[in-house]
């Protein structure tokens, strides 16, 4: 919140702290970490100067909850934060893994709002599927069917439909610098070019 208070007028940073009390009550209960709520404040902020009405780890749909909600007029804005953490149980598969996760974030998150964006620390390199950035109109069957049987392997509770595949898109990345607290908005073409197509 130090780091922040400089850039925020009176208003946004007002809106700012009560956006912190939410996370502390909820780390206080153990439902959140803090690595994890520290990139939430700084998207929070980001978004808050950008106009947008915020609320944090807010519910959608039955047990489903988001991290970020952001509304603007009739848009609105869903983002999901990726710290790049893998159990111990995906020790062996962890980039498989990975991108099932990602996957299943954009499916099952991305039908909820106009607009869905992943951030993630820079030192944290997301395996985005393709298929998932194009839009929807430009994707093959067996694009679809491949997204949802890489979901079905690691999260079947419930399962992702293939209305949801063909209907969602990531719109946007946010690399988020938690040491100098800024973020830099990545376009997910450009994301996957510049990280993914390495030699892995």
């Amino acid at each position: 919140m130090d780091k922040l208070k400089p850039s925020l007028d009176e208003l946004t940073l007002k809106r700012l702290i009560e956006l912190k009390e939410r996370l502390v009550k909820l780390h206080r209960e153990q439902l959140v970490k803090i690595n994890h709520s520290v990139m939430e404040l700084l998207c929070a902020a980001d978004l808050l100067a950008k106009g947008y009405s915020v609320t944090l780890e807010h519910p959608l749909d039955g047990s489903l909850t988001c991290d970020i909600y952001g509304y603007k007029g009739e848009g609105s804005f869903i983002i999901e934060v990726e710290t790049g953490f893998v159990p111990p149980e995906h020790a062996l598969d962890p980039l498989s893994y990975r991108k099932a996760r990602i996957a299943s974030k954009i499916v099952r998150y991305g039908n909820y709002a106009t607009k869905f964006g992943l951030a993630s620390p820079p030192y944290h390199i997301m395996q985005i599927p393709e298929v998932l950035v194009k839009p929807p109109k430009y994707r093959s069957e067996t694009e679809v069917w491949e997204i949802k049987s890489l979901c079905d392997r690691y999260y079947r509770n419930p399962p992702v439909t293939i209305d949801e595949i063909m209907n969602t898109r990531l719109h946007v990345i946010y690399l988020v610098n938690v040491d100098e607290a800024q973020i830099t908005e990545v376009d997910p073409v450009t994301y996957i070019e510049r990280y993914l197509h390495v030699n892995l």
